[in-house]
């Protein structure tokens, strides 16, 4: 190891010093120590030192004030932050200023010697990379990790923190993948929240909830006139987007014809509302999800090859609930203290019996089932602290939500999800809700059927009671995919 490349450790406790210094140095690292901001800035500023553990809480000049004179002198030294507390805000803040990591007290000493052998294996890489990102980063996010929702301390979420962090300030588009109820739009909030755009809209679309032919109007608007019912101009989605972030929920049921327009106003930049010719700026930043694998559905056809490369510049890989269980006691914890404030239940926690109950649970419904579960356990006990049995968790592990559900009258449930669906118009309500309440029935409905009997289109429209031409009309409109054959086994 030259001497020129040397490690510096900024801690005010001398055991932590002693400690990582040790370490370093058992790996044939040269390390110094400093015992606050100020003396670590001095060694610093007299160069060679390739790698800095800094402490968050330093007396002085803080850990991030730190960081941002590295960044401001454009010091070729890459920081790790050590931070005791694992929040969201320093973990999304330490990726976003410009830090190569941070570890979070207690540590691990191998986790730390693993980092400095990174740093100084890719030393021109990393510090050219790091280079490119501080560039680009802002200075503070004023307070945004109280408006995002995000909880987790896992490995798994810590390192989505990091993208977070890393990408916020960046134009890029953002794919994210993950099962239902992992809390894609709650990722794509966090990353408009601490972007450059935050002080602009947030509009989410969900692709499957709107019926495949008012999809088009509803993204790019329409005028007056553009087709029968079209009394006034509206403005769509990426009009309502503008200088802010437009996030398109479930991109792969999307129809193809609209797949195509969206591409060219990802190559573009710009679109015109239906029945319009003036071109209008698409002047916001694009955030896609899914809960399928999109590589399956480019090989069977159903999305866009083309399309799906212009969405995947940053891809963000959510995890499961059962893969990050860890997480559980600390979402829990949250949702019971949401409730708390939000009136309407005394519940104070859940028993060691019912967090062991929890934690044992796959939860195919992910963070969204265990949010339902706690708020019904919360309406239904007379209980401060809920205890196994009030978790509505059977034998089969399925959730009782879902008897629920299953047990509820079809006006109900509808009912239910025309209340969800205009909550998503926000102060723009739809002048079509009638239209559009009988498309979102009718589409399910008949890709329902059609599964029931393999794809057979003639007993499905005898099931259904319409003529076979008009189920065929009703297919084509609604841009339903016909299941294969149904095997005999």
């Amino acid at each position: 190891m030259s001497s020129s490349e040397k490690i510096l450790v900024i801690d005010d406790e001398s055991d932590i010093r002693r400690i990582i210094a040790d370490a370093l140095e058992d790996e044939g690292f040269e390390v110094e120590t400093a015992e606050d901001g100020e003396s670590g800035l001095q060694v610093l500023a007299a160069g060679n030192v390739a790698l800095a553990y800094v402490d968050i809480n330093l007396p002085g000049i803080d850990g991030f004030g730190i960081l941002q004179a590295v960044v401001e002198q454009k010091l070729p030294t890459d920081i790790i932050i050590i931070t005791g507390k694992a929040t969201v805000a320093n973990a999304i803040e330490a990726t976003k200023r410009g830090a190569y990591d941070y570890v979070t007290k207690p540590f691990d000493l191998d986790t730390v010697t693993a980092a400095a052998k990174r740093v100084m294996s890719g030393r021109k890489l990393t510090r050219r990379a790091a280079a490119e990102h501080q560039d680009t980063a802002p200075d503070s996010d004023g307070g945004i990790a109280a408006r995002t929702k995000l909880v987790g301390r896992s490995p798994a979420m810590q390192e989505i923190y990091k993208i977070i962090g890393r990408i916020a300030a960046s134009p890029a588009t953002l794919l994210i993948q993950g099962e239902s109820g992992t809390g894609k739009e709650i990722i794509a909030q966090t990353v408009h929240a601490y972007s450059e755009r935050c002080d602009g809209p947030f509009v989410a679309v969900n692709c499957s909830a709107i019926p495949a032919d008012l999809l088009e109007s509803e993204m790019f608007g329409h005028e007056r006139g553009a087709f029968t019912g079209a009394t006034e101009r509206h403005a769509g989605k990426f009009e309502q987007a503008g200088g802010g972030t437009l996030f398109l929920d479930e991109i792969c049921d999307m129809p193809q014809a609209l797949q195509a327009k969206l591409l060219r106003v990802l190559q573009e930049r710009e679109f015109c509302r239906v029945g319009g010719r003036e071109l209008l700026p698409a002047d916001c930043r694009i955030i896609a999800a899914t809960n399928k694998t999109m590589e399956k559905e480019v090989a069977a056809g159903r999305f866009r090859e083309d399309l799906y490369f212009r969405l995947k510049v940053v891809v963000v890989e959510l995890p499961p609930l059962r893969e990050r269980r860890e997480d559980i006691p600390l979402l829990v914890d949250f949702f019971v203290s949401r409730m708390k404030a939000e009136g309407g239940v005394e519940v104070e926690g859940v028993s060691k019996e019912a967090m062991a109950l929890l934690l044992s649970h796959d939860w195919p419904g992910n963070v969204r089932e265990l949010e339902n579960i706690l708020l019904r356990a919360a309406a239904l006990t007379p209980n401060r602290i809920l205890a196994a049995s009030d978790i509505p968790l059977g034998p089969s592990g399925r959730s009782g939500v879902d008897t629920i559900s299953a047990g509820m009258p079809m006006a109900d449930l509808l009912a239910l999800k025309v209340a969800e669906y205009l909550r998503g118009f926000g102060d723009s309500f739809p002048g079509d809700l009638y239209e559009r309440t009988l498309s979102m029935v009718e589409k399910p409905l008949i890709e329902t059927v059609l599964e029931h009997t393999g794809g057979n289109q003639l007993k499905a429209a005898d099931i259904l009671g319409i003529n076979r031409n008009t189920l065929r009309k009703k297919i084509t409109d609604h841009g339903i995919s016909l299941p294969g054959p149904r095997s005999n086994d």
